[in-house]
């Protein structure tokens, strides 16, 4: 495992220097979306929804778009005087009773491992949250965005738990709840239901079925030989003639600026070079033969 974040978990008066570990890893299996021809990936450019050119990736901005369909651009300039903070501080704000948090509000779960200097307020910590039975709520800033989290015991490893605010939690404003009573007989019988299904939570007694299924199917297409090998991507000719006229169109500009006449394109350009080494090798064919004939003359 690897840190992703160090600071310090203070509590009053103690620090405890901390490194943040991700606690959990998605193990989903994700698709790629291909042309089912030859296996190519398709890709997908920024288009602008006006002009309809792409655009590119550094004149992108963010946008705020309003209840009556208008755009708000939001530019770095604005970001930098927001409220944010990049302190290395979990700041403990108050010990809660464990049953006061409503699971809902979790997000994502990161383990803290204390620092080798760290290591006796980390057991002291540790050792408080269990025997009080309460969970620290805390205030941390991850990501330059301040975050509300809970530190609790979890195999004598403190976790980090980063929540929600409460107001991002949605209200059931459905009416299917408003049911009539049942009757006693059928309360009675779905007790009785619940009493014969009772039992503890084993984690290994459950897996995931579909990830493993997929797996298999993967697995038994690669052993038989059901592979795409897709090429590496090439851009389009157009892209390619477009750079060779422009690398062209310098050359000639370049030799006219020189004085030269501009190179000649096409089949023409190969037929010009035989001549000059034709013309630069006639004199070497004379003096050759000439030579000849002076040795013959004086052999004779």
């Amino acid at each position: 495992m690897r840190a992703i974040w160090k600071g310090a978990v203070s509590f009053g008066l103690v620090s405890v220097p901390v490194k943040l570990y991700s606690a959990t890893e998605n193990k989903d299996i994700s698709f790629r979306q291909v042309h089912a021809k030859d296996g190519g990936r398709i890709k997908y450019q920024r288009i602008c929804s006006l002009d309809g050119e792409e655009v590119a990736y550094a004149d992108i901005a963010k946008g705020y778009e309003t209840e009556d369909g208008e755009m708000v651009i939001i530019d770095d300039a604005d970001l930098a005087d927001l409220p944010a903070t990049s302190s290395r501080e979990i700041s403990v704000e108050k010990f809660v009773p464990s049953d006061q948090i409503d699971p809902m509000l979790f997000e994502k779960s990161y383990y803290l491992e204390p620092e080798k200097t760290g290591a006796k307020p980390y057991a002291l910590l540790r050792q408080a949250l269990e025997d009080a039975d309460r969970m620290a709520l805390v205030t941390v800033s991850l990501r330059n965005r301040m975050s509300l989290a809970v530190l609790r015991v979890r195999d004598d490893v403190i976790v980090m738990q980063t929540m929600m605010w409460p107001d991002e939690i949605r209200k059931p404003d459905f009416g299917s709840v408003d049911v009539e009573d049942a009757k006693p007989a059928e309360v009675k019988m779905a007790t009785m239901l619940v009493e014969t299904l009772a039992g503890d939570f084993v984690p290994d007694e459950f897996e995931d079925d579909y990830r493993e299924a997929i797996e298999a199917l993967v697995k038994a297409k690669i052993e038989g030989g059901e592979v795409t090998a897709t090429p590496q991507a090439r851009k389009s000719s157009g892209e390619v003639v477009d750079l060779l006229a422009a690398l062209q169109r310098s050359v000639d500009a370049a030799r006219t600026a020189r004085g030269d006449a501009p190179a000649a394109t096409g089949s023409g350009s190969g037929s010009a070079k035989p001549t000059k080494k034709t013309a630069k090798k006639a004199p070497a064919k004379k003096a050759a033969k000439n030579a000849q004939k002076k040795t013959a003359k004086k052999a004779s």
